[in-house]
């Protein structure tokens, strides 16, 4: 098997690649952006591309998340052990924990917030990571009722639910108690 080189001489294999596989629309766009850096020969952008992985697909995928990185102020460029872009950490964080699920709270360094949730309903549940590929706020409270009221929305789809095995009636209520708890306690904050 022959190594992936990324060169002047790559349009044919670009095409190729870019024929061979469904491609999402960001990664057309790179690799649009990575031919025309191959067809008016910029070799400085060429080798910023290569840099950033041994395929096509770790390419754009890695391209793609710097520059989600960047939209929260993250500047870094690094990588793990296997190529892949370096998961930047979050500053603030902080986790709310609402009975046995959880809101986590971050900013990065342009002061621009997300939050990921993780829900608990009994035996189901959903989990994500916080990372640059979540919503962006313009602030703390803002990230945090828009946390609020996606849990409350997802919680409040499971009351009722007939299947009690996987949707624990007792734990949502509780979870939903402790959503409104906090809600009442920002509002009583805004009063002072």
């Amino acid at each position: 098997m022959e190594k992936f080189a990324l060169t002047l001489q790559s349009i044919n294999d670009i095409n190729a690649y870019a024929a061979e596989n469904h491609l999402m629309h960001y990664e057309r766009e790179i690799l649009a952006e990575i031919l025309t850096v191959v067809e008016t020969g910029d070799t400085e952008k060429l080798a910023w591309f290569a840099g950033f992985g041994d395929s096509y697909r770790q390419i754009m995928m890695n391209v793609n998340e710097h520059r989600r990185a960047l939209e929260f102020g993250f500047t870094g460029i690094a990588f793990n052990k296997y190529g892949w872009f370096e998961v930047p950490k979050f500053l603030d964080y902080e986790e709310i924990t609402l009975c046995e699920s959880h809101i986590r709270l971050g900013r990065g360094p342009d002061f621009i917030w997300a939050y990921a949730l993780s829900c608990n309903y009994g035996t189901a549940g959903s989990s994500g990571p916080l990372c640059v590929f979540c919503k962006k706020f313009n602030s703390r409270e803002a990230a945090l009722s828009a946390a609020l009221s996606e849990m409350k929305a997802k919680m409040t789809e499971k009351v009722g639910n007939p299947d009690t095995c996987n949707y624990k009636q007792d734990l949502i209520a509780k979870t939903l108690k402790a959503i409104a708890a906090i809600e009442v306690s920002r509002v009583q904050l805004t009063l002072f």
